[in-house]
């Protein structure tokens, strides 16, 4: 198996999503922005007994994420699935942020996904498969969560437009939308939510989905 890469291994989905393909054999890529949190994704994921790799970057750096994604191809070759997790998650009104801040939340938020995905799904279409999974949110827009909730608007046209390019090569793209705040023990348990991700990365392809919603109840 050529493994996982999970971009955005943090405590909550990330890691929960490594996890869960980590208990299916895959060996495993994890990309985060520091040492730290990449150790601890690191500590959750080797207790399976799988390769685990780690590499630094944040999603808005082109080409730390290239290289990163680099790093995952060289450990373990062409990944079998990449999911993008990282998010810029933040309460923020309607006027209130600046251009900039705008646009520094675009870029985590829907951008990073983008330069993942033009970086390494070309590969997974030669190859004939693969998965991109993308990690969504707000299925109703809120006005006080304006950012986030354009960047999720975003996530999903983002996944048609990368579905149409890739998908007839056998990529299948698609989103989980998660719709409230996660959190271990509650409705939006993270490791309920990783489940999410492993249904789809197994569909069959006449099954394909482009988006998976949890909703707090059952999957």
């Amino acid at each position: 198996m050529a493994g996982a890469v999970v971009i955005g291994a943090g405590p909550g989905i990330g890691r929960a999503v490594a996890v869960r393909f980590a208990r299916e054999g895959l060996p495993i890529a994890l990309i985060a922005r520091t040492g730290r949190t990449l150790r601890a994704a690191a500590e959750a994921v080797a207790s399976h007994g799988v390769p685990v790799v780690t590499a630094a970057a944040d999603s808005t750096d082109r080409d730390a994420l290239g290289a990163a994604l680099d790093e995952a191809v060289r450990a373990h070759g062409v990944p079998d699935v990449v999911v993008y997790n990282a998010a810029l998650i933040q309460a923020d009104a309607p006027g209130e942020l600046s251009v900039r801040g705008h646009m520094e939340a675009w870029a985590v938020n829907v951008i990073g996904a983008l330069d993942a995905a033009a970086h390494i799904a070309p590969a997974m279409a030669a190859r004939g498969g693969g998965t991109f999974l993308v990690t969504g949110g707000m299925p109703e827009p809120k006005p006080e969560y304006v950012s986030l909730s354009l960047g999720k608007a975003g996530v999903r046209t983002l996944v048609t437009l990368l579905d149409q390019t890739y998908g007839p090569a056998g990529v299948h793209v698609a989103s989980v939308t998660v719709a409230g705040p996660v959190a271990p023990g509650t409705a939006f348990d993270p490791d309920d939510i990783a489940e999410h991700y492993w249904r789809l990365h197994v569909q069959p392809r006449h099954r394909w989905e482009r988006e998976a919603l949890h909703d707090g109840g059952s999957r």
